[in-house]
Order: C-alpha cells, then sequence, then structure tokens
C-alpha cells in the first residue's frame, strides 16, 4: 500500500466519528462575501456542500449576494445607500435586489451543488411561504442633542415567522434548498432581508445541529487579534460590553446568539474564503474559526 493510499485512510478514519456526529443532522450554511464572486471557491463550495449530502448530512444553504448587486446597481447607474451596514431599499431598488438574489445568484448556487452530485433546488423566502416578514426598523442617537430619530430603510425587512415546511419536505426528498433572502409581509409585500439573519432564524426553526457563518474574516478575534475558537454566549456578550467585539463583528455573532438561544446546538462564525472551509470545521478536531454554543 502505498504512503499517499495510508494517509487517505488516515484522513477516513479520522473524520469517522463526525461523520456519525451529524448523521443525518441538519446544517445551515450562510454563504456570500467576496467568495462568491470567485469562480473556482463557488465550486468548490458547491463540492463540498455536495459532499456532505452525501455522506447523510442535510445541508440547508443561505446566500448573500451584495457584490453581485453592486455590480447590477452599477451597470443600472443605481446609486445605493447603507445606514449601519443595511442597504436602503426603495422600490426601484428592491426590484434590482431581488431580480439578483432570487435569479441568477440563487440558481448558480444551486447550480454549483447539483453539477457536484447532489440535487438542489434554488428558492426565495417567498416561496412556500418561507419567511414572513416586517418591516425593519433602527433608530440612531443624534450626539448633540441625545434625541433618537427613526431611520427610515425603505424596503428593508427582517424575519417575524418562519414556515420550514417547503424546506422540510425539500430535505426530505434528499434535495438541498438554497435560500435566497427576500420575504413577504402579511399585505404581499416584498422585503429584502439580510442573509445572516435568514439563516440564522431558518436555523433556530430548524433547531439545527450548526450554523456555519461563512465570512470574509477568520471568526472572532481576541484584543492581540488571535482567533478564539470557541466561545459560550455569555463570553460573546461580555466581549461586546467590554468593546473587544465590535463593528461588523456585532451582528454576526447576534445572530449566532439568536441561533443558539433557540435550539440550534452551535453556531460557527468562520472564514468562507479558506479552501474547504465546512468541512475543515465540521469533520475536524480543531474546526475552521469560532464555535459559539450556549
Amino acid at each position: 500500500m502505498t504512503d499517499d493510499a495510508l494517509d487517505q485512510m488516515a484522513i477516513l478514519a479520522g473524520a469517522l466519528p463526525f461523520l456519525k456526529r451529524y448523521d443525518d443532522q441538519i446544517v445551515v450554511v450562510k454563504y456570500g462575501g467576496h467568495a462568491m464572486g470567485e469562480e473556482e471557491t463557488a465550486l468548490r463550495f458547491g463540492r463540498d456542500i455536495a459532499l456532505l449530502e452525501q455522506v447523510g448530512v442535510n445541508p440547508v444553504v443561505v446566500h448573500g449576494g451584495g457584490p453581485q448587486i453592486n455590480a447590477m446597481l452599477k451597470r443600472l447607474n443605481v446609486k445605493s445607500t447603507f445606514v449601519q451596514g443595511l442597504r436602503v431599499t426603495d422600490a426601484e431598488m428592491l426590484d434590482v435586489v431581488e431580480m439578483v438574489l432570487a435569479g441568477p445568484v440563487n440558481k448558480q448556487v444551486a447550480e454549483a451543488i447539483t453539477r457536484a452530485g447532489a440535487m438542489a433546488v434554488g428558492i426565495s423566502g417567498k416561496d412556500g411561504g418561507l419567511i414572513r416578514a416586517r418591516k425593519l426598523t433602527r433608530t440612531v442617537r443624534d450626539p448633540g442633542s441625545n434625541i433618537e430619530q427613526v431611520l427610515d430603510l425603505g424596503f428593508v425587512g427582517e424575519p417575524e415567522e418562519v414556515n420550514p415546511r417547503v424546506l422540510e419536505l425539500l430535505i426530505g426528498a434528499d434535495i438541498v434548498p438554497v435560500v435566497a433572502p427576500v420575504g413577504v409581509g402579511a399585505d404581499g409585500q416584498t422585503y429584502n432581508i439580510n442573509a445572516d439573519t435568514v439563516a440564522g432564524a431558518i436555523a433556530g426553526k430548524l433547531r439545527a445541529e450548526r450554523l456555519l457563518m461563512l465570512t470574509d474574516v477568520r471568526g472572532v478575534l481576541d484584543r492581540d487579534g488571535k482567533l478564539i475558537p470557541e466561545m459560550t454566549v455569555g463570553e460573546v456578550r461580555q466581549g461586546i460590553a467590554d468593546g473587544w467585539i465590535s463593528g461588523g463583528m456585532i451582528p454576526k455573532v447576534e445572530t449566532c446568539i439568536y441561533a443558539v438561544e433557540r435550539g440550534v446546538k452551535g453556531a460557527v462564525i468562520l472564514d468562507g474564503r479558506v479552501p474547504h472551509a465546512v468541512l475543515l470545521e465540521l469533520f475536524t478536531d480543531g474546526g475552521a474559526g469560532t464555535l459559539i454554543k450556549p
């Protein structure tokens, strides 16, 4: 037997306990960031998700598409405005956002998974009543007067209720759901929703074994810039209060806390640009990012 064959057998033997742990378990993967725009990275992601399904895991993918939306808006000469990291979405921009997210981006992600050997179907939060949304409101405090003002973000929403039936039907048929983050209100109004928020809401409703948040950073870093492999919800909240968890990391860890408090066994923030980050996180001892647990 060659050294390569022995190495392959050792890898398989090492992965076996993890395969048993995640057998028939739901893993929600939020896929986004700049990695989505790189063809080889996207294809590798598709192969990794297909492998999960083939070894008995039930993956659910929720994707973003900020770079693709930006590219389309630039082509159409439509300017974007952001408030607290959220895109202000008027009626004209909403049409573009839905077209991009529920159209080419959604189908490209599903196609990459299908090409790799698993069956994937792209849907949006509007399909099958998956995501009932409501208008999202944000307030800011004027530093001079200390008066709070309500910001109007347009047609930006947040999940009010998740109806998992369509996801359960797809999972039961061994089909990987690929979800675009748009939802619909009680009055039929479409809303643009942050993909992280949608992933957390779906993971919580499905009581997933893991929520994996693929981002453009390694995970939560300590004061010295070193990766923290594991944190409790209490430690994360303390980090926010002490100020060393800050900026764009706050909404990501808050999504993880939301999911964990609703029954998800653990939520992980990890760098989606790392080759096979999903597999490294699920099937190795060290993982690939920061695991947040109760």
